[in-house]
């Protein structure tokens, strides 16, 4: 990378702030706008951020590009393992309403477990496509 000390400044504020917001869009997205799908993508931009700034081999240093796919297969198996457990406890698949003593509260536990496991699942298949594009040669 070149001397580019004012675009690292930046992208060394903008980062933190970056991810905190997808973490915000992530918990408040049963609650209004937002959900798994943004934040995981607003998150992924946040390290794809950190790799134009500081190199693609450091944002691997940072996220093992090995730790990608079981991640991605832990956001789809929370997905799916939300509505396995509510058709186990006597409901049907995903209905939510029997996750807590409470239906209202058993909503609010099954989206948030849903849209933590599409967060997780967007998050990392957006950076495996980052970062196969970037290995590229040629």
């Amino acid at each position: 990378m070149g001397d580019d000390r004012v675009l690292r400044v930046i992208a060394r504020l903008l980062i933190p702030f970056i991810l905190l917001f997808a973490l915000y869009v992530q918990f408040h997205g049963d609650y209004g706008p937002g959900g798994g799908f943004q934040a995981g993508v607003i998150f992924a931009a946040g390290i794809i951020l950190y790799a134009l700034t500081y190199g693609v081999e450091a944002a691997m240093r940072l996220v093992p590009r090995r730790l990608l796919a079981p991640l991605a297969a832990l956001g789809v198996l929370l997905y799916g393992g939300v509505g396995v457990a509510t058709m186990v406890l006597g409901g049907k698949f995903l209905d939510y309403s029997v996750l807590a003593h409470d239906p209202l509260h058993g909503q609010h536990y099954g989206i948030l477990l849903i849209e933590l496991g599409v967060g997780i699942t967007v998050a990392a298949v957006m950076l495996l496509i980052f970062f196969a594009f970037m290995s590229r040669e040629g």
